[in-house]
């Protein structure tokens, strides 16, 4: 836990930081070696700019100056790359304390740096016998703004859990074993659980998700998370997460090499799952249901196959192009359940969809569709806040068109527009209810670690879903 330091303590790696122009941003009196180096290496606190410097006391401590340039206030990304970096040679370093001094930064900017505090902490060692032990045992931050601190400590330990629920390996982490995280999150921090059998999905009329579940001998699971912190009002938010806890792409096969990591296609449900997580530790005066339609896409002889003509909960038909399309299907069936039985008033689904996605955007942004503007906006608005970027891909009645099928009402894969016709084939089924759709297949995964990421998940989405929360309170 991140604890808030009100006077200078002794730590074996300080974070300091220091503006072009206005200098050392600190109130503390630091070791005259510290002032003097800094004169000696002529040291102009350029962004980005880095200076170790070692002073032996009892022990040797060691104070890592960040140049911010002339902004005022750093851009997000780069302000956690800064922490991830003094975290990283504090580990190197065998540290066991850290301390931040960051006095002359804002409430958010302390949040940001308290999330990334914890964040950066995290490796992906479980299943490794020689793994490398975190010594860190302290971290202190001086600041006033201890709420934000707080609260960015929460974030931090949300967006963790979601890292680690994508890099558990497919042989762990099954459908029955997600259900089981979820129920645990909810026990742990304030929330109701409610899981929906094999036989339970059947009897709620989701033919789409059981077409995909039911090749798999694991089970699939219908999780329902609900967060109740105002009753009051008749405003409630709609979370949808794909939990494909594991996608062999079916019978349209995916190649060798592209199912290594189809652990990961469960991304979404992580995110939903550290964002409720998050929501009810900090009790958000506002409410939130959550929904993951988990299950595995596997090949059968029971399985769905490519030309197969299915039904849906929300009634349309749908041509199977490809049984590698599978999302889409779990998560159509969702959403016309928590828009029609959990009666929400707004809906986000959250899903690693397309690798068109990834082609278009990259593994910096996630591709945005989205039936309402103003909705929109707000998502916009809460991606410059939280770092996690999102960009608008746009709708026009031309891709409808691509969506039709002569046999069908719709098919479920297109050759055109991929990412764009994959959200449109969701959005099918939400009617009139605000509604956006996430694709995080390039921003959810990182095949090797890199300032503020370790390798694997990334917990892409806890944070913007935990502001979107906000923004209707």
């Amino acid at each position: 836990m991140i604890k808030q330091m009100t006077q200078m303590q002794p730590a074996d790696v300080y974070g300091i930081f220091y503006h072009e122009k206005a200098g050392l941003q600190t109130t503390m009196n630091l070791p005259e070696t510290v002032e003097q180096f800094l004169k000696l290496k002529d040291y102009k606190g350029k962004k980005g700019e880095i200076i170790e410097i070692p002073v032996l006391s009892d022990k040797i401590e060691t104070y890592m100056i960040i140049g911010l340039g002339e902004d005022e206030h750093p851009q997000v990304q780069d302000l956690q790359k800064y922490i991830a970096k003094v975290v990283k040679k504090a580990k190197g370093n065998k540290a066991t304390s850290v301390a931040i001094l960051a006095e002359e930064m804002d409430a958010h900017e302390i949040l940001l740096i308290s999330e990334a505090l914890v964040v950066t902490q995290y490796d992906f060692d479980a299943y490794k016998s020689d793994k490398k032990e975190n010594t860190i045992q302290e971290v202190h931050l001086m600041t006033t703004h201890k709420e934000a601190m707080k609260e960015g400590a929460i974030l931090g330990e949300a967006t963790v859990l979601a890292r680690q629920l994508v890099n558990e390996p497919a042989n762990v982490l099954n459908p029955i074993a997600l259900a089981e995280a979820a129920e645990q999150a909810g026990k742990s921090s304030g929330f109701e659980v409610k899981i929906f059998d094999e036989h339970d999905i059947q009897k709620m009329n989701m033919i789409a998700y059981w077409e995909v579940a039911k090749s798999s001998d694991n089970k699939p699971r219908f999780i329902v998370m609900t967060y109740k912190g105002n009753p009051e009002s008749e405003e409630i938010l709609g979370l949808v997460g794909k939990g494909l806890t594991y996608d062999s792409g079916g019978y349209s096969i995916k190649t060798k090499d592209g199912m290594i990591t189809m652990k990961s296609d469960m991304g979404g449900s992580a995110a939903v799952i550290g964002a409720m997580k998050a929501i009810a530790e900090k009790k958000l005066n506002v409410n939130v249901t959550a929904v993951i339609a988990a299950c595995e896409n596997m090949i059968s002889g029971g399985a769905y196959r490519p030309g197969d003509i299915i039904g849906s909960r929300g009634g349309k038909t749908i041509f199977i192009q490809s049984t590698d399309a599978e999302g889409r299907l779990t998560l159509i069936d969702a959403v016309d359940y928590i828009i029609k039985d959990e009666k929400v008033t707004k809906v986000i689904d959250i899903a690693t969809l397309t690798g068109a996605c990834l082609v278009a955007l990259g593994t910096t942004t996630t591709g945005i569709v989205s039936n309402n503007d103003e909705f929109y906006q707000s998502l916009d608005k809460v991606s410059k806040l939280t770092g996690e970027r999102v960009w608008r891909m746009p709708v026009f009645p031309e891709y409808y068109e691509i969506l039709k099928h002569k046999e069908a009402d719709l098919v479920n894969a297109t050759r055109m527009a991929g990412m764009i016709t994959a959200g449109m084939f969701i959005g099918e089924f939400v009617g009139d209810t605000p509604w956006i759709h996430m694709d995080i297949a390039g921003t959810s995964w990182v095949s090797s670690a890199s300032d503020y990421y370790s390798n694997g998940g990334t917990g892409a989405g806890v944070k913007n879903l935990y502001f979107m929360a906000k923004e209707m309170m």
